[in-house]
């Protein structure tokens, strides 16, 4: 082998974040980069103390990066990851300390279409959000006003690279926009968020 096809390979642990859950695995391969460029939705996960609590768990699948087939949930990630390559735009937003994007989704209430501003970390979370109504007002929230921050968008994907806005688009909204209020129950405890769900799907539940 030549190239980095020769590099030696390292263990690493690899997640699936899907909210309520994870599926996790450990990846024999050359590099972080290797991995996230070859599973969609996939992020290594460095943290010592996570790290360490994931090394007793006998139930975590091994694979290396270069085997004919991936495990359950794995396999799914790899192919989705493989389609992308074929279209441009694909991997061009991957480096970037910042992504802005404007994305839309269905209102679950049937009221219309909501449309997200968000600001993105490299590991696709988002780190801000402005949600604009129809009316043309502004909700701004962070993760403190989240139950969960889950990997939202894959910045691989070469869908993302036509979301993307400008940070001064963003800011220019952030400004104006209102504080959210957080959702309660009954017991006024809070509700979980769902809007701007992710896109990953759930071929990764098998993983656990």
């Amino acid at each position: 082998m030549t190239g980095t096809d020769a590099a030696p390979k390292t263990r690493f642990l690899v997640l699936h974040d899907y909210g309520m859950g994870g599926a996790w695995w450990w990846v024999f391969a050359r590099s972080e980069r290797e991995i996230v460029e070859t599973f969609a939705w996939a992020e290594v996960v460095t943290d010592p103390e996570t790290v360490a609590w994931r090394e007793g768990d006998d139930g975590i699948p091994e694979v290396d990066i270069d085997a004919p087939q991936m495990p359950p949930g794995l396999d799914g990630l790899r192919a989705e990851r493989e389609a992308q390559r074929e279209h441009p735009g694909f991997g061009a937003l991957a480096d970037k300390e910042v992504v802005y994007l404007r994305r839309r989704w269905d209102d679950e209430d049937d009221e219309g279409l909501a449309v997200y501003l968000m600001e993105v970390s490299p590991d696709g979370r988002r780190m801000r959000q402005v949600e604009l109504a129809e009316d043309g007002t502004a909700v701004k929230s962070t993760p403190d006003d989240w139950i969960f921050n889950t990997p939202i968008v894959d910045l691989f994907a070469p869908e993302s690279v036509a979301q993307e806005i400008s940070r001064e688009e963003f800011e220019e909204q952030w400004a104006r926009a209102r504080r959210v209020e957080p959702d309660v129950d009954s017991d006024g405890d809070p509700v979980v968020d769902t809007d701007a769900g992710s896109d990953a799907g759930s071929d990764a539940d098998t993983g656990l």
